[in-house]
């Protein structure tokens, strides 16, 4: 994959934890029957990407990887992390992907991780706690809206890209 192609990726990332994210508030919002821990899982989401936001500028974070937000705040944090994220991902040179950001976890112990890999991993950990919301939406008797990436690239005005 070319240089610029792997940079686009992950523009494309960032605009689909963007959307879905806003699905996931909306849909918490249209809910009847959600279980708390759905909304604990949302806010988690969100707490997890600031948090990581925070490691890639060596800043310490605002807000605890499980915080207990409303859906106000959830909605204002979603909107920080996205223009954090954007902001990230735009600057990146091709030799930042690879740069080295030491931090260290909530238990306290030091990684080095490429920021390559930290955005990544931002996404795919978003994604997988954006299921669990759904299910337990589906569980309560509410219908969420999809958040997979193929709903995003068919549906959401996802530049199309030229099949090779």
């Amino acid at each position: 994959m070319a240089m610029t192609e792997q940079l686009d990726h992950l523009h494309r990332l960032v605009d689909h934890l963007a959307w879905a994210d806003e699905r996931v508030l909306a849909s918490l919002r249209a809910a009847r029957n959600a279980a708390p821990a759905a909304f604990t899982l949302y806010a988690h989401v969100l707490g997890a990407e600031h948090t990581w936001l925070s490691r890639i500028s060596g800043q310490a974070p605002r807000v605890a990887v499980w915080p207990e937000l409303s859906l106000d705040e959830c909605e204002e944090l979603a909107r920080q992390n996205v223009d954090g994220l954007r902001s990230a991902v735009e600057g990146l040179t091709p030799d930042d992907r690879t740069r080295p950001i030491v931090y260290r976890n909530t238990a306290g112990v030091e990684f080095t991780t490429a920021l390559e890999d930290i955005l990544l991993h931002v996404a795919t950990h978003g994604s997988y706690h954006r299921g669990q919301v759904a299910a337990l939406l589906r569980s309560g008797g509410d219908e969420p809206s999809p958040t997979d990436y193929i709903v995003w690239a068919r549906t959401a005005g996802a530049p199309a890209r030229p099949l090779t």
